[in-house]
């Protein structure tokens, strides 16, 4: 389980106008808010928000998983590996990644330095389960099997915060 996190309890309406936003913006709700709440931070600041927020997500998808709520489970997967991906960009080439066209492109600039084709699939994964938020197609296997392939694929973001040159 991630590290606990305050709960932010906000009225139906404002849920669905935040979620209305962070579609607009290409993000999750989670996202949205810390991207809000992160203005003016220093990049090493922001980067360990990243990071803790998305440990926390892993959380809270397993909690998720473990509820049958597979659509719930799917979008904090995909969010935590959002933010490791925004965190890692930040933290070690001082980008601040705000698309998912970004996100994709980091990644593959990032695999191709380092010749390791698993962070592409890995991220492919985890972008499968932001598709199922929408569609939800996914079965709990898969669900569940993307979870563990999301937490290897931000241990390996992690390892990387120190090794890598910068880009």
């Amino acid at each position: 389980m991630g590290p606990a996190v305050p709960i932010l309890v906000l009225p139906e309406a404002a849920y669905r106008r935040l979620r209305e936003l962070a579609e607009a913006e290409e993000v999750s709700v989670e996202e949205l808010v810390l991207n809000l709440a992160l203005r003016g931070a220093s990049p090493s600041e922001a980067a360990e928000a990243f990071w803790e927020a998305a440990e926390a997500l892993l959380g809270q998808a397993e909690e998720e998983l473990r509820a049958g709520d597979l659509r719930q489970a799917s979008e904090k997967i995909w969010g935590a590996a959002a933010l490791a991906v925004k965190a890692l960009a930040l933290e070690r080439d001082g980008r601040r990644l705000t698309r998912h066209r970004e996100l994709w492109r980091y990644v593959a600039d990032l695999s191709r330095r380092l010749g390791d084709g698993q962070l592409r699939r890995l991220w492919q994964v985890a972008s499968s389960m932001h598709a199922n938020f929408y569609e939800g197609w996914a079965t709990a296997e898969y669900v569940e099997d993307a979870l563990g392939d999301v937490r290897a694929f931000v241990e390996r973001l992690r390892g990387l915060r120190r090794r890598l040159p910068r880009g």
